[in-house]
C-alpha cells in the first residue's frame, strides 16, 4: 500500500533511465539473525567478549560503523589491522551462520522475487544494492536466497562508513558498467529504516520505505519517506512507480 503521496513525476516514461537501489536486511530478506551471530562469534574469538554488539544500534547502519561502535564500547580504537581481522572473521562465520535455521524470520520478504524478476528485463532500469553490508557479506546473504544474480552492482559498507555517502558510489558503478548517466533525482532508494531514507535525501534521490523491518509505515513517513509500502507485494504498482515502460526484446 502506498502512503503519503502519489507517484513522483518527471521525465518521459518511455525514455527515462532509473537506478533502483535496494537495501538488504529487512527489505529483501531476513536472515534469522545470521549477521548478529557471526559478529558475536568474531568478537568472542578475537576480543574475548561474549556480547560484542550489546548497546550497539544495528538496523540500517553500515557494518563499518557497527564494528567501530562495538570497539568504542570496549574502549578500543578501530585500528586497521584489528578491523580487518574482525571483518574477515565475521565473513567466515557468516558463511556458516547463514546455513542455520536461525531465530525469528528467515525468509525472502513478500513480493521480492516477483518484483526483481519483473524489473530485470525492463529497458532503462539498473537494479542495484545500497546496503551497509560489506560487499562479501551482501553476496553471502543474497546467494543463500538465490537473489544475488539480479543485481548489477551497487554500494556497500566497504565503500564508506557513513551510509549517507553511498548513493554516489552506486551511481558511479552504474555508469562504469555502461549505464547512462543518471541524475540523483532519478535514483530510487528502497529500504526499511530511517537510515535508508536519510541517505536518499542526502543527495536528492527518492526514498521509498517498506515496512517489513523493525520500523512501521508511520515511522518511515515521519522520517521523510516520500512513499511507503507495507511490503513489496504489489509488483504492478511498484513497476508503475519506477516509471520506465519499455521492455527489452
Amino acid at each position: 500500500m502506498r502512503r503519503d503521496r502519489e507517484e513522483p513525476q518527471g521525465g518521459n516514461s518511455d525514455s527515462m533511465a532509473r537506478l533502483v537501489l535496494f537495501d538488504i536486511d529487512g527489505t529483501l530478506v531476513l536472515t534469522g539473525g545470521a549477521g548478529i551471530r557471526a559478529m558475536t562469534r568474531a568478537g568472542q574469538d578475537l576480543l574475548g567478549v561474549t556480547a560484542l554488539l550489546d548497546g550497539v544500534e544495528v538496523a540500517g547502519r553500515t557494518d563499518w560503523i557497527i564494528l567501530r561502535d562495538a570497539l568504542r564500547n570496549l574502549g578500543r580504537d578501530i585500528e586497521p589491522a584489528l578491523f580487518t581481522r574482525l571483518r574477515d572473521a565475521y565473513l567466515a562465520y557468516l558463511r556458516e551462520e547463514i546455513l542455520a535455521p536461525g531465530e525469528g524470520t528467515k525468509a525472502v520478504m513478500p513480493g521480492v522475487r516477483e518484483l526483481l524478476a519483473a524489473l530485470q528485463p525492463i529497458d532503462g532500469v539498473w537494479i542495484g544494492l545500497l546496503t551497509g553490508n560489506f560487499a562479501e557479506g551482501a553476496r553471502i546473504k543474497l546467494e543463500h536466497f538465490d537473489l544475488w544474480r539480479y543485481f548489477r552492482g551497487g554500494a556497500f559498507g566497504d565503500d564508506a562508513a557513513d551510509r549517507n555517502a553511498l548513493v554516489p558510489y552506486a551511481v558511479g558503478r552504474a555508469c562504469a558498467s555502461g549505464f547512462a548517466a543518471v541524475p540523483y533525482n532519478d535514483v530510487l532508494v528502497i529500504g526499511d529504516t530511517p537510515h535508508d531514507v536519510a541517505c536518499a535525501h542526502a543527495v536528492g534521490a527518492t526514498p521509498i520505505g517498506v515496512a517489513t523491518g523493525s520500523y512501521t509505515a508511520s515511522q518511515l513517513v515521519a522520517a521523510g519517506a516520500e512513499i511507503v509500502f507495507d511490503d513489496l507485494g504489489d509488483t504492478n504498482a511498484l513497476v508503475r512507480l519506477i516509471g520506465v515502460g519499455r521492455r527489452a526484446g
